[in-house]
């Protein structure tokens, strides 16, 4: 079974072996809280084990529920915001043709509960008139904003369409196993749930039903992601340096050189929800007590025609990470042209992706010998299997690298403070204090 590499050769330029040396206690400290469950946070560790602990019964029910749902709707809307969305998402749109976005066997799987646009969900309503939907809804307590005002909407469409009873078939709760608003009306309704491990946080939920249920709506091998996903933890827990600790204190060692902006580049616009669940996975496990590398994202080559110079010449805090894929699925060959008026036929006869490769190869060159260190992730191929491995290999590493920091990597105190701010400028009944602090700033 091939396995996906990470390749730091191209950093070795910025970062000396004493620095990786000095960094290996503090790496090998970090693994060691993580195994034995003495790390802060060590009360959100379920996914570590996670892939192991998925039952055959449970995997057999959540393709059971998809089945089911997909034999009564032509379209489900996924409820859900954050580590609720990102990861199903990210694994929908990298499996889906790119001309059939989140289709498959006539089935749509489409998004809502990650915004509060009256316009999103004005047209949302609309294209939704018509076709015979269900919902999929994630949410821990029922409460968070985004995914219960989404909620309410559709929920209110789907039975005035449908009537309560047929709704209550087509609506499936992932939520909390015993408490929580979304809980109780699952209860009351008595829709089909599927419960969000207490000791999982959601930016690390893909494993878990909040993901693998939309996947699995979507038409995808959920079993092909969870195997990915056990073949990496075994890859990890197994070696003594395993790829995803190479990463952790290849990426610390840059930044404690100075390198406070990591770039998350990939060659192939099927990864780009891949790397917006891991800007989430990566800020919000290291963004804390004024510490943390800054994650972001470019699609290539596409950005390097409205980023690339800022990457090749700006200030000198990035390091680049790029995802790359050694196989496509499929050929394509660029053809003689009798006029050549584009000079493009030296490259006649030549597939797509041998030049989307000399691309990769020229911007990695290029990006170092303009001072930007340059990683990179290789995936044999861009399948479920794969997916889940990569996965599982950031999701380990991020624990390992918020360790050396410092800095829990399973809380994210921070997010509160806008929605206390949103709920003290709405009035809510509660913030009356705070809404009357708020007003006066304004």
């Amino acid at each position: 079974m091939e396995c996906i590499k990470f390749d730091y050769s191209k950093i070795c330029s910025f970062v000396g072996k004493e620095d990786f040396a000095a960094l290996q206690p503090e790496a090998q400290k970090a693994l060691k809280g993580l195994l034995e469950g003495t790390c802060r946070g060590n009360d959100f560790l379920g996914w570590l084990n996670l892939p192991e602990e998925i039952s055959e019964e449970e995997l057999a029910e959540i393709e059971k529920t998809a089945a089911d749902l997909r034999s009564r709707t032509q379209v489900v809307v996924v409820i859900g915001i954050g580590g609720s969305y990102l990861g199903a998402r990210a694994v929908i749109e990298a499996l889906s043709d790119s001309f059939h976005n989140y289709e498959s066997a006539g089935m749509k799987v489409i998004f809502a509960g990650h915004n509060i646009s009256e316009d999103y969900y004005y047209e949302l309503q609309n294209f939704l008139e018509n076709k015979e939907f269900g919902i999929c809804v994630i949410s821990k307590s029922g409460t968070t904003t985004e995914p219960a005002i989404a909620f309410r909407l559709l929920k209110e469409l789907l039975e005035k369409k449908v009537g309560r009873e047929e709704a209550g078939r087509r609506i499936v709760a992932i939520t909390d196993a015993a408490k929580g608003a979304l809980r109780s009306l699952a209860e009351q309704e008595g829709y089909r749930t599927f419960v969000i491990p207490d000791n999982v946080g959601g930016r690390f939920s893909v494993l878990t039903p909040v993901g693998l249920l939309p996947i699995a709506i979507a038409g995808f091998c959920i079993r092909d992601l969870v195997h990915g996903a056990i073949d990496m933890r075994n890859n990890c827990l197994r070696q003594e340096i395993s790829p995803a600790l190479e990463y952790a204190i290849a990426r610390t060692a840059l930044y404690r050189k100075g390198y406070a902006v990591e770039l998350l580049a990939n060659f192939h616009p099927k990864l780009h929800y891949i790397t917006e669940w891991w800007k989430q996975l990566y800020g919000e496990s290291e963004g804390k007590e004024n510490r943390g590398i800054f994650p972001t994202g470019a699609d290539f080559t596409t950005d390097l025609h409205s980023m690339g110079q800022y990457i090749q010449e700006g200030k000198r805090i990035l390091m680049e990470t790029v995802i790359s894929i050694t196989r496509p699925d499929y050929k394509v060959e660029i053809p003689v042209d009798e006029d050549n008026l584009d000079k493009l036929n030296f490259l006649a006869g030549k597939r797509v992706d041998e030049v989307n490769k000399m691309a990769e190869l020229g911007t990695q060159i290029a990006h170092v010998d303009g001072g930007v260190p340059n990683m990179k992730v290789i995936m044999p191929a861009l399948n479920a299997l794969y997916i889940g491995q990569l996965f599982y290999f950031f999701e380990f590493a991020c624990a390992i690298s918020g360790s050396i920091l410092g800095v829990n990597p399973f809380d994210q105190p921070g997010v509160e403070a806008y929605k206390n701010n949103m709920f003290a400028l709405l009035d809510k009944p509660g913030y009356e204090e705070a809404s009357r602090i708020i007003k006066a700033k304004l």
